[in-house]
Formats: C-alpha cells, structure tokens, sequence
C-alpha cells in the first residue's frame, strides 16, 4: 500500500477506490517499519527478555485494536482482515505469556537467549 498498491478498498475501512492518497500511504510505510523493526527485535538473539515482552506487549495491543477495527470496517474484505489480526493478537499473548512464566535459567522460547 505504501508503494502505491491499488489495494484502498481493503484497508482504511475501504474509504478508497484504489491507490491511497500520499498523506495515507506515508502512514502505512511509517507502520512497515514499525513492525519491521518489531519483528528484527523479536528475531534477534541478543533482545533483551523485557524488550521482547514489550514488543510482545505492544503486537497483542496493535493485533486487538486490529481485529475491532476490521471487523466493524464497512470494507467486506477487510473484515476478513480482523481475522488474521485476531490470530496474531492471540500468538502475541500466548508469547508474552510464556515469557513471563519463564524463570531465568530456564528454557523461554528463545526469549532468553
């Protein structure tokens, strides 16, 4: 979207027909980097535990926001989106979770190490 997919009537609540506006499409390359660099610190060994729970944190928030949005958007496909969104807020939780059940020294999920 970012780029200048013709994809406005799945995202934005379908407000646009095809291609979004520049102001819009600057907000989704601002939210690619975002969870790009969510993901780079989820991926990285050397993140620290409580960093990755905040980023753990802050994906539930985003992936809940997501799923309400979505599923109230008048945009039939992007209601399917909220979907997707409940998924991932729900992998999010079960990761936050298990990171702060994990005692140190003990096998985390990675989130350790």
């Amino acid at each position: 979207m970012a780029a200048g997919a013709p994809w406005g009537r799945v995202s934005y609540g379908g407000k646009y027909d095809a291609r979004l506006p520049d102001r819009v499409r600057l907000a989704s390359g601002a939210a690619a980097l975002v969870y790009a660099a969510g993901a780079a610190a989820l991926w990285a060994r050397r993140t620290p535990p409580g960093l990755k729970r905040a980023v753990y944190l802050g994906c539930t928030g985003v992936a809940v926001l997501g799923t309400v949005t979505n599923a109230i958007s008048p945009s039939r496909p992007e209601k399917l989106w909220s979907l997707w969104s409940l998924g991932l807020g729900a992998a999010a939780w079960h990761e936050l979770r298990r990171s702060r059940r994990a005692r140190p020294g003990t096998s985390s999920g990675g989130l350790e190490g």
